[in-house]
């Protein structure tokens, strides 16, 4: 694909609800699709964030570890950077107004884009979570017994995405942002942080690629009806 208008979704969000964690998507498959992004691995392993086409994965421990092959997802979403310049941050931005910022910036509600932004933070709060042994348990429970991670006066890079409200369920209706600090010392899943000074950039789009696990069997015969899927995404995002 490789269009710069073009986002790329692997899996549906409301399949990690019920505890669909098994990757069906490799690593170098998923890479074609973007250089640019963020999901997670199999069996929830760890929180992905992907820059410049080399893909990080945060794991249940904290650590920061370059993706090899044999990595695959159950849910990503990725991209071929394109991003244009937004606003440069000279005074300090908490997490609330960070999104209401670029929001108010952009007027983009109804569309997906990407949002990407560089420099210093007074704080970052992440988590992440564990890899997950089968039989897998359900996101909200994962989120429970997630790890939470907080560094002070740290350099680093938000990346994430904005979907319309209309398609949370498919993907995190708002923002899904994650955290890689620059010298790898932590990352992960977005919780807090508070912003002092650096760069926003934004890449918006005008079509979705949405690829779905056909051949995973156990996605295939899932009732999702019997799902509470809009609660359980509230719960553990």
């Amino acid at each position: 694909m490789n269009n710069v208008d073009s986002l790329y979704q692997y899996g549906t969000l409301a399949l990690l609800v019920p505890g669909l964690f098994e990757g069906n998507l490799s690593l170098t498959d998923l890479l074609s699709h973007g250089d640019t992004g963020i999901g997670t691995g199999d069996g929830l392993d760890g929180e992905l964030i992907i820059l410049d086409g080399i893909a990080y994965q945060v794991d249940g421990n904290g650590n920061v570890n370059e993706v090899k092959e044999g990595f695959t997802v159950p849910f990503a979403n990725v991209h071929q950077g394109a991003f244009k310049p937004l606003t440069d941050v000279d005074a300090s931005l908490d997490a609330s107004a960070f999104e209401n910022k670029v929001l108010d910036a952009t007027k983009w509600e109804n569309t997906f884009f990407s949002v990407k932004a560089h420099g210093k933070f007074k704080f970052a709060q992440t988590r992440s979570i564990n890899k997950q042994p089968k039989p897998y348990p359900g996101l909200v429970e994962c989120a429970n017994n997630q790890s939470v991670f907080k560094k002070e006066d740290v350099e680093g890079t938000i990346i994430g995405y904005y979907s319309p409200q209309i398609f949370n369920g498919a993907a995190v209706g708002g923002f899904h942002l994650h955290f890689l600090a620059d010298d790898h010392s932590m990352g992960g899943h977005v919780m807090d942080f508070e912003m002092l000074s650096g760069n926003i950039e934004v890449q918006q789009f005008s079509k979705l690629e949405q690829e779905l696990p056909v051949n995973n069997q156990d996605y295939m015969k899932h009732d999702f009806s019997k799902d509470d899927i809009q609660k359980a995404i509230g719960e553990a995002e």
